[in-house]
């Protein structure tokens, strides 16, 4: 049995204020943990794609970012849907958080709109620049990763494969993300864009 709290090396760690905040009295332990986010995740994401009407900048909204982690992690997490007020060995500052989103928000609306990249670079960008930022305590990459999947599905294309398989496990496609992620951050989004599809 693993301990509830166990993380990858590469995963951010919970601060104990936001361990607190665990709602199911019936999680004991990593396997409990991981399949109550799994499932929460998966009725967060049907709540999104029941949302079918909207256009891309209706996604791009400060109160959908937040919206969206809470449906995906608020059954198992009070604080779901809000930043997060620690700091991280990942991510900016906590208290550029609220400034930083609706700025990348911002950017994303100007790059649809004027159509400055392909729609399949315009989601994996959004996708690399709330990775940065990590404005919430955990599930940042399962966020991110379904908000640039629900972008490119409203701009006409389909979801990500994100290489496949299952990044939370440690391995070869985990270690395939990060370095993809490393190229992005140097400014090669190049790798990223392969990884998404592949």
């Amino acid at each position: 049995m693993t301990d509830l709290f166990q993380e990858p090396n590469d995963a951010t760690p919970l601060a104990p204020e936001e361990r607190a905040g665990l709602l199911q009295a019936w999680i004991t332990n990593r396997q409990d943990l991981n399949e109550a986010e799994e499932a929460n995740i998966i009725d967060g994401a049907a709540w999104a794609r029941r949302r079918r009407g909207q256009k891309p900048a209706d996604l791009l909204t400060e109160d959908f970012v937040k919206n969206l982690h809470k449906q995906m992690l608020g059954d198992v997490w009070d604080w779901a849907g809000t930043y997060r007020q620690t700091e991280r060995n990942i991510g900016i500052d906590a208290f550029r958080i609220p400034t930083e989103v609706p700025a990348l928000l911002d950017d994303v609306r100007f790059w649809v709109e004027n159509k400055t990249y392909p729609p399949d670079e315009i989601a994996v960008r959004l996708h690399h620049r709330l990775v940065a930022i990590h404005p919430f305590p955990n599930g940042n990459g399962r966020h991110v990763r379904l908000m640039a999947d629900l972008l490119i599905e409203r701009l006409g294309g389909e979801p990500f494969s994100w290489g496949g398989g299952s990044l939370a496990d440690v391995g070869t496609l985990r270690a395939r993300y990060v370095a993809a992620l490393q190229a992005a951050d140097n400014h090669d989004i190049g790798p990223l864009l392969e990884f998404a599809r592949s």
